[in-house]
């Protein structure tokens, strides 16, 4: 299926009370990537893997549809699907590995009482319910579709609850129901259910490894999440479902989705007028009679501490049913975010897209504290902060390289708040050191390096420091010591290449943080390792090669630096072997000198393909490659850093559900284009070193926070810039002359304006340091 043919039908929606006008939000399109397909990736890391429903900036909650449980789809949704689940409360953007959250399925139905979901194949064997595709509507904060069985669904949220509206047809058998053991990747295990009035329910689902999750349980994602949900109509008619699912019973993603499984769902009792269970399998229904076009509405806030967290979240944050209201505190609050940088020029198309960047860039990392300060500790207790607000889902291999750098100029308080989450998350789980992909607490182990050290490091050099540095300090240098190259400088088989470049930069990182400490002896140890990625350099082949454990040579295949996985994870070595930012000198030194690398840095970028779908060359569909465009400034070269970072904002970026070419990986796909389509960008985070490109846009005008930078904002003004006029001529610093094709953080946080010339033919000149 072709998809960018449809997407015109599936742009945004406006609420009669809310005005957007030219407004950030009204630029939002978040069917972008929403789709996990494989077949149009042509890999089976698939697209996108966003979602389209509704949420807040780093908001708690998130409203969205979900057309499947199973397969590699974060998300729970991908647009080609021509049914629907439900509408759950928790959700991930653009995570591969099976995926995780997906909690609390809600459904309006009409007829027969369904308690299994039914399949894609089969969407009339169960509750889910086929949709109107051309009525599918998303936009910032706001999603609604109308379904097969003749209901509206529209749906907004607050940051820790939400509400649903749902127009019903006339009907003697409607309801409402809800899954409470739906998970997307798996099930919960535990569930619990009350109703505690004639208009509210509250409970808990509990999701452990048992039940799969994140990695299929290998991401050992264990969470529980409490609910307090209130229907605008009276609970006359309502029950719970149970199914009985044997203790010796698998309870992970092939389990759950086999058809042993989901016949036993399938036929759960069905129990009229209880009003309190527990079970392994739950779920909850309230049935009633409705005229046609009768709204019925379902509001819930939800916790990972507490019912009570949940209770006092929805009442302190939807105090009535106005629906509209609410979705207009969403658009104000995305608006907000977003006008933190105002882009003019370019076309709306471009737009559209940087805003939509922005979006999926302010999900995560997400917080997971109430709205009374307490949240879930790595210890499994309540604990409670009034200095920084608990964040989840650190992607940490994948964002450390642009999303985290972006925050810091934008959001720098969150950088704080993410640091001091990893901080506390270790001590509260007793750790020396520092998760490198974390989710609800979870130390999952996923991808490699040491991403946190990464973080801290760049948020300390650029004065981001509301955090005990010598605590930072301490699990750092425990983190690369547990996990890095040591004293034998390099990491054997079978992914020697990616683990020894990564650990190599990271020990750099740990060596900046220990000289902020004042402990020269770490920093004189870490930064003699930092050179560790030499160890692993085969002059032979003029290139990284991978060892064995006794610092052998592994065989060299045919396809040379081409061969996928050969001593990399997800990329090859030709991808991996630019990874030596803290180095760029040394690395080049290494191979050959400025002109063989810049040669094969233009054969690496002209062998890429038109689209930049998943390749050999530059693959910009995966992470290790996203500071490679911008090495050319580093070599004396940066009429090519602007060649080639405009040539993948237009190639890589689109306003589609094809318009991301890999996944979003938690905000880091949308962050490169953000700062790319600014004209900044690191090749080093942990150095304050931003490199300068050819912005997308005329003019790009940056907020500053007054807690963290000394200017009110930071613009860059692109004169004579166009499609064809991509190569900076000349620049002015503040009315003043400027030929560094770099700039400082610290002197864009002094606020200020950076003026560039721009031309149609490069400039051999301009940011050339001698």
């Amino acid at each position: 299926m072709k998809f960018k043919t449809l997407i015109s039908c599936c742009l945004v929606v406006f609420c009669s009370t809310t005005n957007f006008a030219q407004s950030p939000a009204s630029f939002v399109n978040p069917f972008i990537g929403a789709s996990t397909s494989t077949a149009a990736a042509g890999v089976y890391h698939g697209l996108g893997k966003t979602f389209p429903g509704a949420d807040v900036p780093f908001g708690m909650v998130q409203i969205s549809p979900n057309t499947i449980t199973g397969g590699d789809n974060a998300p729970g949704y991908s647009y080609e699907h021509t049914s629907i689940e439900g509408f759950a409360f928790t959700q991930m953007s653009g995570a591969g590995w099976n995926g995780d959250l997906g909690n609390f399925l809600v459904m309006p139905t009409t007829g027969k009482l369904h308690t299994s979901s039914g399949t894609l194949k089969d969407p009339v064997g169960g509750y889910r319910s086929g949709l109107v595709k051309s009525s599918e509507k998303a936009s910032a904060g706001y999603y609604s579709v109308s379904l097969a069985n003749k209901v509206k669904a529209e749906m907004t949220v607050a940051p820790h609850s939400g509400i649903l509206r749902f127009t019903f047809p006339q009907n003697k058998q409607s309801r409402i129901q809800i899954d409470l053991a739906r998970r997307v990747g798996g099930t919960s295990v535990l569930q619990y259910v009350k109703v505690v009035n004639s208009h509210a329910i509250e409970g808990w689902m509990k999701c452990t490894p048992e039940g799969g999750g994140w990695g299929d349980g290998e991401g050992h994602a264990d969470y529980t999440v409490y609910f307090h949900a209130e229907f605008s109509k009276p609970l006359k008619n309502q029950g719970v479902w149970s199914a009985d699912i044997p203790d010796n019973w698998g309870r992970k993603l092939e389990d759950v989705t086999s058809a042993k499984y989901q016949s036993r769902i399938a036929q759960a009792a069905i129990l009229k007028g209880v009003k309190e269970k527990h079970g392994k399998h739950l779920g909850f229904y309230t049935e009633f009679a409705t005229k046609a076009n009768e709204v019925v509405l379902m509001k819930a806030g939800i916790s990972f501490v507490s019912i009570e967290g949940a209770r006092n979240n929805l009442a302190k944050e939807i105090t009535d049913w106005n629906f509209d209201g609410v979705y207009k505190q969403a658009v104000d609050l995305w608006n907000a975010a977003l006008s933190k940088v105002t882009v003019d020029g370019g076309s709306r198309e471009e737009k559209v897209v940087f805003y939509t960047a922005m979006y999926h860039s302010m999900l995560d990392p997400r917080i997971i504290t109430d709205v009374d300060g307490r949240y879930p500790g790595g210890d499994g207790k309540p604990h409670y902060s009034t200095t920084f607000k608990k964040r989840t889902i650190f992607s940490g291999w994948d964002v450390f390289r642009s999303q985290m750098p972006l925050q810091s100029i934008i959001n720098p308080g969150l950088v704080n708040d993410e640091i001091n989450s990893l901080i506390s998350l270790a001590q509260e789980k007793c750790r020396n050191y520092l998760e490198r992909w974390e989710l609800l607490n979870a130390y999952s182990g996923c991808m490699l390096g040491n991403p946190a050290v990464s973080v801290i490091a760049d948020a300390y050099a650029k004065g981001i420091r509301g955090y005990d540095l010598n605590k930072a300090y301490e699990l750092s240098a425990s983190s690369v010591d547990k996990f890095g190259n040591g004293e034998k400088g390099f990491t054997p088989e079978p992914l020697s290449i990616s683990y020894t470049l990564e650990y190599a930069y990271t020990d750099w990182c740990a060596a900046q943080l220990a000289k902020a400490a004042g402990n020269m002896q770490g920093y004189e140890k870490y930064l003699r390792r930092s050179a560790s990625y030499k160890n692993i350099f085969d002059e032979s082949k003029g290139w990284f090669r991978p060892k064995d454990k006794e610092g052998n040579w592994l065989p060299w295949p045919s396809e040379g630096r081409l061969k996928q996985w050969y001593g990399s994870i997800e990329s090859n070595p030709y991808q991996q072997g630019w990874f030596v930012p803290h180095d760029v000198e040394g690395m080049t030194k290494l191979m050959g000198g400025n002109a063989k690398v810049i040669a094969d840095l233009e054969n690496f970028f002209d062998k890429t393909p038109q689209d930049m779908m998943w390749n050999d060359y530059y693959n910009h569909a995966n992470e290790p490659v996203h500071h490679v465009p911008y090495l050319f400034n580093r070599l004396r070269a940066p009429w090519l850093t602007q060649k080639w970072t405009r040539a993948v904002c237009s190639r890589a970026y689109h306003n589609s559900v094809e318009g991301l070419v890999g996944n979003e990986d938690v905000g880091q796909m949308s962050a490169w284009y953000i700062l790319s389509a600014m004209g900044l960008h690191p090749v080093c985070p942990g150095s304050t070193r931003q490199e300068i490109t050819s912005p997308v846009f005329n003019k790009i005008a940056i907020k500053l926070d007054s807690k963290y930078a000394k200017g009110k904002d930071f613009t860059i003004i692109a004169q004579n810039n166009s499609p064809q006029n991509i190569y900076i001529q000349s620049a002015e610093l503040n009315g003043k002359p400027y030929n560094n094709c770099f700039i400082d953080y610290k002197d864009i946080t002094a606020g200020g304006t950076l003026k560039l010339v721009m031309g149609n033919t490069p400039s051999h000149t301009w940011g050339v340091i001698k």
